[in-house]
């Protein structure tokens, strides 16, 4: 279990920025893996993990080409990277799409769906840990809805 805990840790910071341990830790969950904090540590100590303004680095200082790409050219992130650092939770309610993020999440998941320009969006409204996601009809809420899901699983 250790092991396969060790390698999820090194999968998830080639593949995405992971600016603290509870964003860590979320991810690993979402990977089906429960940890505690103070396993946490002790696994980002035998890593040797490094921590510096964009969060935590392997020792090799590697993440993946996206990840690179993404800080090359300053574009914002994309709602599903925004989704694995800041999304909880997602739930349709008629032709709207209810969004529960970590505290202070909303406002950069919904700058990320607004950024994309979703033909099924009419618009976003953002709170401190909740967005509001307006589409024209409940046909396209669903669509949203399934496709935050699916980002949210992953």
């Amino acid at each position: 279990m250790k092991n396969q805990r060790l390698n999820a840790i090194r999968e998830v910071l080639s593949n995405s920025l992971v600016a603290n341990q509870d964003e860590l830790r979320r991810k690993l969950r979402r990977r089906g893996i429960e940890v505690t904090q103070a396993t946490l540590s002790r696994d980002i100590h035998e890593l040797r993990l490094s921590k510096g303004p964009g969060g935590y680095a392997l020792p090799n200082g590697h993440r993946s080409t996206d990840a690179a790409a993404e800080e090359e050219n300053d574009s914002p992130p994309s709602v599903s990277a925004v989704m694995d650092s800041f999304g909880m939770r997602v739930r349709q309610a008629m032709n709207q799409v209810v969004v529960g993020t970590v505290m202070g999440g909303a406002q950069p998941v919904a700058a990320a769906v607004d950024y994309e320009e979703w033909p099924e969006v009419l618009g976003t409204i953002a709170g401190d840990d909740t967005v509001l996601i307006i589409c024209p009809d409940t046909r396209r809420a669903s669509e949203v809805e399934a496709r935050i899901r699916t980002m949210l699983e992953s």
